[in-house]
């Protein structure tokens, strides 16, 4: 009966999920003439592929990131248990309809991870078991739900680099609970997936210790192979080339047969197996590949009673079940409407019934009662909750020289010698640069995890070194290999944790600023599922100074402040980093409901996640400071280190490690009676989104909205003068004459640099003491500010 019921269900998320589709793209109304699009041919592959997974093989405990291309599937099963609801069905890539791709934050049913940028959603899983591990193997996380992570895959995913990566950090971490099931279409957006390409692949799934099941044939074609003949058949089937199989499957079953019979006519049993099938019957053996067989995948997933990494390899056609089933062009094709006319009799659903879930069923009571009982959606929505984790005060000795990466190295140490709840819950991570990012005492002190104990050699073989490290199921710290995809990856699984498994973690992680871009796709996909993490760029800048370009970040700065979900800080002084770090830890916790704060007009109560950018450069510091309005300044994204006068006609602002040059450069010009202000500012990224929330909502009527920039500028008179300045692109800061209309110069780094010493790429790129004091000079005809 279950099978029966497994395959009603393929055929009702068949239909809806393409009947969405057909709706959004030629009955609903145009308003702007573009195609919308929804991949039906990239569902159809997936249906019995999906149906097995969610009605058979999955537990409440299991999580999957689903195909992009089949998030139609995904919607339509999720409306067929009535946890999706018509409306958004019928605004499918709409406005507030359900979503292009799976999304955690945009769409209403329940989705584990969103997807979309190709291969992501395969490697999220595999840094998703490595951090359920993580999780279980604590004394707090023993009671964590644990189940499976599952990815279903798009076979052309398979060229996605950062698939490759993974597999490997998954061999170095003893990966387990992993399913990869590939959707072996051999159809991609543009052509035929090469022939014997997965044999290949096959190869280093197994060099990293996976298992992979083939999955080529469905029930008919098994029982097929066993009638006299049907070796012959098989044999054929194996042979036949991917483009000739899906140009046959295309043109239907009386090609099918003379291209049969062409073939293996005149064979006696083979020519008797052949002429025993109509044409419809033919064609649906032909096309009873082992990924359109939901018996064949149910039986095949119900199989698997280990915890080794698997990898599926479920042969498909793509576009299965429907008129365009086969075609080269399908990826991104459509039915027309008089296919669709013709597939929904075919289908027999009655016209005026489309959006009914439960249309052509007979036996409803008995369908809903299987529905009722899936073990995967009985405990209803899957998502968890975590208690919010108190943070302890941070507080640093500012009597001596020191650069922020430094501070941020003796905050983590200070927490690694509490028993905090909240470093408990800290877990680190970096991609083989651990000691370099100022992660070692912290490392040293929570050692590093594995779910075996592994002792450092160097220590037992008592051999002098400042790293120790020692691996055990209480370590707080996984160390990866050079591959930034991973690391944001690991960042987005671990920044789900509270909602996944109900455990929340406090994830760090730390690289070398130029290569945040390395990463940036997956930094990007993390922050679209809101994930929380702390991200650390650090060293920065031409601040690296003898590195050399390679090595030195431009853009960063402008990643921070365009990147949703990310609040980005590049602190000067210790004790900006440690008050913004205590804010860090509560910030990314929160869950509000998204009500600006009307005194800077900034989502806070939303939380996200947070990225310091910082620097090796040590600098002097400014002295113990614990007023209101610098805590306050540091955290909302700038604060008057020198107070503007009445007369003032000149401001500094300045970002990051170049505060030295910035108060040298103020102190030469005030020399020569000029009233100079300094603005140091914390977050170029926080004073701009409270700018620009502010104008939004100054349109909506309410005329008191003001942002914490335009306080702090309100007093400036109309003829001052705005120098910024920054170890980075100059656009980061360049906006700030366009608060109140200032005459802005804008200093900073456009080119890739070269090495030397920070004074000499100082120089170069102008943004020294001296550089700064003649651009002000410049100002006025003439004269020129000696030092």
């Amino acid at each position: 009966m279950t099978t029966t019921h497994l395959k009603t269900v393929e055929q009702r998320l068949l239909w809806l999920s393409h009947w969405m589709i057909h709706h959004a793209n030629h009955i609903r109304p145009k308003v702007d003439g573009i195609k919308v699009g929804g991949h039906q041919a990239s569902s159809a592959s997936m249906v019995s592929i999906m149906t097995a997974l969610y009605f058979s093989a999955l537990r409440p405990e299991d999580r999957v990131a689903v195909k992009p291309h089949a998030s139609p599937i995904f919607h339509a099963m999720q409306y067929l248990l009535g946890n999706q609801t018509r409306d958004k069905m019928e605004n499918f890539r709409g406005y507030g309809g359900v979503q292009s791709y799976p999304s955690r934050t945009k769409d209403v049913d329940d989705v584990d991870f969103s997807t979309g940028s190709v291969g992501l959603g395969v490697g999220v899983t595999a840094l998703a078991a490595m951090v359920q591990d993580y999780i279980t193997a604590k004394d707090w996380g023993t009671d964590a739900p644990a189940g499976r992570m599952v990815a279903l895959v798009g076979d052309a995913e398979m060229d996605e680099g950062n698939v490759y990566e993974v597999l490997q950090e998954g061999w170095k971490n003893n990966l387990r609970n992993t399913w990869w099931i590939i959707d072996y279409n051999r159809q991609s957006l543009d052509g035929i997936v090469r022939e014997g390409l997965f044999g290949r692949i096959e190869k280093i799934f197994d060099a990293f210790g996976w298992d992979v099941v083939r999955v080529k044939y469905g029930t008919l074609q098994r029982a097929a192979f066993a009638e006299p003949g049907g070796e012959a058949l098989r044999a054929w089937i194996n042979a036949c080339p991917n483009a000739e199989y899906s140009a046959l499957t295309y043109m239907g079953g009386a090609v099918w047969r003379e291209r049969l019979m062409n073939d293996l006519g005149d064979q006696g049993d083979v020519t008797s197996l052949i002429e025993r099938r109509s044409d419809r019957e033919l064609a649906d053996l032909m096309e009873n590949l082992g990924g359109n067989c939901v018996e064949t995948m149910a039986e095949t997933f119900a199989a698997i009673d280990h915890d080794r990494p698997t990898c599926f390899l479920a042969y498909t056609i793509k576009g299965w079940g429907t008129p365009i089933a086969g075609h080269k062009d399908n990826h991104g094709g459509l039915m027309t409407k008089a296919q669709m006319a013709d597939w929904q009799a075919h289908m027999s659903v009655p016209e005026g019934q489309e959006w009914e879930p439960l249309a052509t069923i007979e036996d409803v009571d008995g369908f809903k009662t299987f529905l009722a009982q899936v073990p995967f959606f009985a405990q209803g929505p899957r998502r968890h909750a975590d208690a919010r984790l108190p943070v302890p005060a941070i507080a640093l000795d500012t009597s001596r020289d020191i650069s922020t990466q430094m501070a941020f190295g003796k905050i983590l140490d200070d927490l690694a010698r509490g028993d905090s709840d909240l470093a408990a819950r800290i877990l680190t991570t970096s991609p083989d640069v651990t000691g370099t990012t100022g992660l070692g005492p912290w490392v040293n002190r929570r050692n590093l995890f594995s779910r075996t104990e592994q002792k450092d050699a160097f220590i037992e073989h008592r051999i002098a070194s400042t790293a120790k490290w020692n691996f055990s199921p209480e370590g707080q710290h996984i160390e990866l290999g050079i591959a930034e995809m991973n690391l944001m990856l690991l960042l987005g699984a671990a920044g789900l944790a509270h909602s996944l498994w109900g455990k929340r973690l406090i994830p760090i992680g730390t690289l070398y600023d130029p290569f945040v871009s390395r990463g940036l796709d997956a930094l990007n996909y993390a922050c679209y599922q809101d994930a929380r993490f702390l991200l650390v760029g650090t060293p920065s800048g031409v601040t690296l100074a003898p590195e050399g370009g390679a090595h030195q970040s431009l853009a960063t700065p402008l990643i921070g402040m365009s990147q949703d979900g990310l609040a980005a800080f590049e602190p000067a002084f210790a004790d900006e980093l440690a008050v913004i770090m205590e804010w860090a830890f509560d910030y990314m916790q929160r869950e509000g409901e998204g009500d600006p704060d009307e005194r800077t007009w900034l989502r806070d109560e939303t939380g996200g996640s947070v990225y310091l950018r910082l620097t090796t450069k040590p600098l002097e510091q400014p002295g113990k400071r614990a007023d209101d309005a610098f805590r306050q300044g540091a955290i909302d994204g700038a604060y008057w280190l020198r107070p503007p006068g009445p007369g003032c006609d000149v401001v500094i602002a300045y970002q990051g490690a170049v505060a030295d040059e910035a108060i040298a450069a103020a102190g030469m010009i005030a020399g020569h009676r000029r009233d100079v202000a300094v603005l140091a500012v914390t977050s170029a990224d926080r004073l701009n989104a409270g700018w620009t929330a502010a104008q939004r909502e100054r349109t909506r009527g309410n005329a008191k909205a003001q942002s914490h920039v335009e306080q702090l500028f309100a007093t400036l008179p109309p003829h001052c003068t705005l120098v910024t300045v920054i170890d980075g692109h100059p656009a980061t800061l360049g906006w700030l004459g366009s608060v109140a209309g200032h005459r802005t110069i804008p200093l900073g780094v456009e080119h890739f640099g070269q090495t030397g010493t920070i004074g000499d790429l100082y120089r170069h790129h102008g943004i020294d003491a001296r550089a700064i004091a003649d651009r002000v000079a410049a100002l006025t005809p003439g004269r020129r500010i000696m030092a």
